[in-house]
């Protein structure tokens, strides 16, 4: 089989690659680089450029090298164009807007397996391989693929694959998805490969500092779009009492108890954020728990989950939200209205909400909005 395989420079990319080769497979290795290193918008604590971990020129190097090591002929696609209109962009009109976003989603499905795809088709691959923690399979009695989460849960990363339709998930290959991480090293030193120790970001990669902030002012201004920046508002309780003033609304987000500069007596986390009226609204913890939200945009990998009335599920909320029992009515227009058995902390606008049963992921959509 002729295999398109992503190469990251990183440790998960490089194994599933190797596995693939000691299969047997044709393969052709391919790194995106995404994020132009010139921009410096990261700085570190002496105000240094901090390097991206989206495609830096050392991950490039590595790719290239574990390439080379296993034989396999190996090209670097240009994307920065693309990345920051489809990605970046969109990430600072959330923060601006009052939302969280978590690019990571549609950088995968909108971007990274929507080239990989056009570029594998074209150079006659059937498959495009990923190192990604998690499971696809072919139903064959209603012709249709499956997704399913990584069998190691704890890495599991099909939160991030929700979006994948089913022609993409028809060529999509994860080496990987039966795998724990200690595994996956383990095979990387087996295989000699000179990635088999290095270290994984857990941060949005072209932010590497993790200070989203100070990332859209910075982006903003090389912008000349500075005059987009919200401007310091009100704090105000859940009873509508100014308590205090906030530097922005894009320096805020949902469940955030620390940097609010207020002192109450007790602790207080931001529960709204209203960029209508420019202002935080903080109460105290159980005011976090919410049960009924509305998504955007909704994705069913299964055609037949779209034409069903209300679906019961489990939903998770965010990357490290443990699924809770829900019930997802559908509503025109590509949306859907979640209703949780039990309350839970902090669902957050921009945030992707994904739908299991069992180990299967039936879907996802975008959270728009929590009912009062």
């Amino acid at each position: 089989m002729k295999i398109a395989v992503a190469m990251s420079g990183g440790v998960d990319s490089s194994t599933a690659a190797a596995i693939l080769k000691h299969e047997g497979h044709e393969l052709i290795g391919f790194t995106m680089q995404l994020w132009n290193q010139r921009r410096n918008l990261s700085l570190d604590e002496n105000g240094d450029p901090l390097p991206s971990r989206c495609c830096s020129l050392d991950d490039v190097y590595d790719a290239r090298r574990v390439a080379e090591s296993l034989g396999i002929p190996f090209y670097v696609l240009n994307l920065e164009r693309e990345f920051e209109k489809d990605i970046v962009e969109p990430f600072v009109e959330s923060y601006l807007s009052g939302e969280t976003p978590i690019p990571c989603v549609a950088c995968n499905s909108r971007l990274k397996f929507s080239s990989l795809d056009r570029l594998a088709k074209s150079l006659g691959c059937d498959k495009v391989a990923t190192g990604h923690y998690a499971r696809v399979e072919f139903d064959n009695r209603k012709k249709v693929y499956r997704l399913f989460r990584g069998r190691n849960h704890w890495k599991d990363q099909s939160y991030f694959l929700w979006e994948l339709s089913q022609d993409q998930l028809s060529r999509a290959l994860f080496p990987l998805g039966e795998m724990t991480k200690e595994k996956v090293r383990h095979l990387a030193s087996e295989f000699g490969l000179y990635t088999a120790n290095k270290a994984e970001s857990q941060e949005i990669c072209f932010v590497p500092d993790g200070n989203y902030a100070e990332f859209i002012e910075r982006y903003l201004k090389t912008e000349d779009r500075e005059d987009e920046l919200p401007l310091p508002g009100e704090i105000v309780n859940t009873k509508g009492e100014v308590i205090g003033k906030h530097l922005g609304i894009h320096r805020y987000t949902i469940g955030q108890r620390r940097g609010l500069g207020i002192a109450q007596g007790k602790p207080l986390y931001v529960v709204k954020i209203e960029k209508a009226k420019n202002r935080i609204i903080v109460g105290e913890e159980e005011e976090l728990f919410s049960s009924t939200f509305f998504v955007r945009s909704v994705n069913w990998i299964l055609p037949e989950n779209f034409e069903k009335e209300s679906i019961r599920a489990k939903v998770k909320v965010r990357y490290r939200h443990e699924p809770a029992f829900a019930t997802i009515y559908n509503i025109e227009g590509g949306r859907a209205k979640i209703i949780f058995d039990e309350p839970q902390r902090a669902i957050t606008p921009g945030q992707a909400a994904v739908f299991y049963q069992e180990d299967e992921v039936l879907g996802g959509g975008w959270i728009e909005r929590v009912s009062e």
